[in-house]
């Protein structure tokens, strides 16, 4: 889909002799849900809050339709931020169309986006209450709002999934999806990589503030080991381990777990299999985005967000 990008430019930014983050580069394109995911202090919150302009960066640039950001830029960006930004004894109807005013929104403009998005997450009965008064999970759908109530341009969220119930989270998948093919680039961090490997169109990968890897699943795990599942009655303990190129992962009964490294031949390993007799499984398995992650991004050091 074309239209405008949201640009992360060799993005670096340092607190002392603390490295943060070191040349951050990535893009999020238009109608595409991006995935930014790292362990604890890897550098996703502070990339964020420097595509907000709430942080300056040291060097590098952000741009959104290849300009940089500005302050009227920024007024067509949703943010949710990991630390909920909402005011505890404010109403929530309240709340959400003062925020949408701040965006540039009308009274009744502000007013008819915060009544939709109310409806639109379940929430049209707690309008009047207090943000304070809801479940953490309703104060989520809240936040989701707040970033929604000015029809943004651009979508940031930082662990937008986090606390939510089930219900909760299909909710919420279900609007991102729908701003995307409405054309806004989302890029969300989530340590549920399971749900980010079920929703995003791409991933990037942080780790002490330096990407790692960017692309799709598939194109990320293209070429690396992968996993075969053998199920042969008549296999022995230790049948695969001449195989080249096979490490036995697990064995349970006439089961088999085996990881290929790349270029490894599996029909070497059906061979050996139907040597042993009948074979009644026989099935490859890519690396998943968690196993992606534990290899490359899993650990940081420091504090960084």
């Amino acid at each position: 889909m074309t239209g405008p990008a949201l640009e992360i430019d060799r993005i670096s930014k340092r607190y002392g002799e603390k490295v943060a983050l070191d040349e951050v580069t990535f893009d999020v394109r238009a109608g595409e849900l991006f995935g930014f995911v790292g362990g604890n202090g890897a550098g996703k919150t502070t990339t964020m809050r420097i595509a907000l302009g709430v942080l300056a960066a040291d060097s590098g640039e952000v741009r959104f339709d290849g300009r940089p950001i500005t302050h009227e830029t920024r007024t067509s960006i949703g943010y949710m931020p990991e630390e909920r930004g909402l005011y505890p004894k404010m109403k929530v109807l309240d709340q959400l169309v003062y925020l949408a005013e701040l965006h540039g929104l009308s009274t009744n403009e502000a007013h008819r986006g915060a009544e939709l998005w109310l409806a639109r997450l379940g929430l049209g009965e707690r309008r009047k209450d207090e943000v304070q008064k809801l479940s953490l999970g309703n104060q989520q759908r809240v936040q989701l709002a707040a970033a929604l109530v000015h029809d943004p341009a651009v979508l940031v969220l930082d662990e937008p999934f986090s606390g939510l119930d089930p219900l909760a989270v299909d909710v919420m998948s279900g609007v991102l999806r729908e701003k995307a093919a409405n054309g806004v680039p989302v890029v969300f961090s989530s340590h549920q990589l399971d749900l980010v490997e079920r929703l995003c169109d791409r991933v990037g990968i942080i780790r002490n503030g330096r990407m790692t890897a960017v692309g799709t699943v598939a194109e990320l795990t293209r070429g690396a080991s992968s996993r075969l599942v053998v199920t042969a009655p008549g296999t022995r303990p230790g049948w695969a381990s001449t195989v080249p190129g096979v490490r036995v992962l697990e064995e349970r009964g006439p089961t088999t777990v085996l990881e290929l490294t790349a270029g490894a031949d599996d029909q070497a390993v059906l061979a050996a299999a139907l040597a042993t007799g009948p074979v009644t499984e026989f099935s490859r398995q890519g690396r998943s985005l968690t196993e992606l992650f534990r290899d490359t991004g899993a650990t940081n050091q420091g504090d960084a967000a």
